[in-house]
């Protein structure tokens, strides 16, 4: 069914986290997939906002998702992954890892919906709609 699958993983949220990763590594044990996982960074935003940390803030960042994505991996997701840590706009850089990794499908989390955003989170809901694989949203 599927032989890729990409889990897009948000690391501050512990409880959607492990969900995602149960639901994912069950998809890909049922279909002998391919794991790749993703965490993205966002952005800093404007440059007057960048400007305000000092040094190498970006790159810290950066290797501190690194070092917790593969602690995550190791601990909660069992098994073998390819990962992936991106900086930019969330479900853009989710979409662009599928595509270039050629998943054939990608797992989500999506936050415990506010009003503002009712039944899927912003990220998830730009991912389902713009994505060219199958969506798995986990809530």
């Amino acid at each position: 069914m599927y032989s890729k699958i990409l889990l897009a993983v948000d690391l501050n949220d512990e409880t959607g986290a492990a969900k995602l990763a149960q639901y994912g590594t069950g998809l890909a044990r049922m279909c002998q997939a391919e794991v790749h996982v993703i965490s993205v960074v966002p952005n800093m935003g404007f440059a007057l906002v960048g400007s305000a940390f000092s040094g190498d803030f970006a790159g810290s960042v950066l290797e501190e998702t690194r070092v917790a994505l593969h602690k995550w991996v190791d601990t909660v997701l069992g098994m073998e992954a390819h990962l992936h840590i991106e900086q930019g706009t969330v479900y853009d850089k989710i979409i662009r890892t599928a595509d270039a990794i050629k998943a054939d499908a990608i797992v989500v989390g999506a936050h415990r919906p506010e009003l503002r955003d009712y039944l899927v989170g912003p990220n998830a809901a730009r991912v389902v709609r713009h994505a060219n694989q199958s969506v798995l949203v986990v809530r």
